[in-house]
């Protein structure tokens, strides 16, 4: 690739600003978004935490709903306990189904944390609303993907909603307006055998 001369590059990155503005003046549309991280790499969880932080630095109320993982404290949570006045942190499963192994119990767990789920989503005082496994609870057949579906569209027009878990359903896929799949390419787990570490997993 033929490296540009400093004028060159400059006339680049101008004309690039140029476009950038237009891109940003276009766009005046404001809009309450369903949002989806799934897929099989690490990652979905913590990417929607941040969208959590950011929504409380502008001083909006938040609601998080644990499904499925509910069982273990994770470290968010006590760095989340500094928001009280801001910020609903909800772990209702009682952990992997691997551990629960009471599938008719962890069908009524996941049942009730969706009605709990329900019930800060549409409420207009919560700006965004965190389902943290969720796409898990529908993947297994806990919950039906209908009845979710019809859930978020009963949320005001301004506020969002995060769905995390691998194996997000296509129907729920196809309404969401921004989806993120995480790619898995190496995990430290599989390869080499290290374990969930305190700052990384948890």
């Amino acid at each position: 690739m033929t490296e540009l001369t400093a004028e060159q590059h400059r006339t680049k990155m101008q004309r690039r600003q140029e476009v950038q503005h237009q891109r940003v003046a276009e766009r005046k549309l404001e809009k309450g978004l369903i949002i989806i991280n799934t897929g099989d790499g690490k990652g979905k969880t913590t990417a929607a935490l941040g969208m959590v932080l950011r929504s409380l630095g502008h001083g909006y109320k938040v609601a998080i709903v644990q499904f499925i993982k509910g069982a273990w404290e994770p470290a968010e949570k006590k760095v989340f306990e500094m928001w009280q006045d801001q910020l609903v942190f909800q772990a209702l499963g009682e952990g992997f189904t691997w551990e629960t192994q009471d599938r008719d119990r962890d069908i009524a767990k996941t049942k009730e944390a969706w009605e709990v789920g329900l019930g800060y989503i549409k409420n207009p005082e919560y700006k965004l609303v965190l389902l943290d496994e969720v796409n898990i609870a529908l993947k297994l057949g806990y919950l039906d993907v209908q009845e979710v579906i019809a859930g978020l569209k009963e949320k005001p027009a301004d506020s969002h909603v995060i769905l995390t878990g691998r194996g997000a359903p296509p129907e729920l896929i196809e309404v969401a307006d921004l989806v993120t799949r995480m790619e898995l390419v190496k995990h430290p787990f599989r390869e080499q055998g290290v374990k969930a570490q305190a700052g990384i997993e948890f």
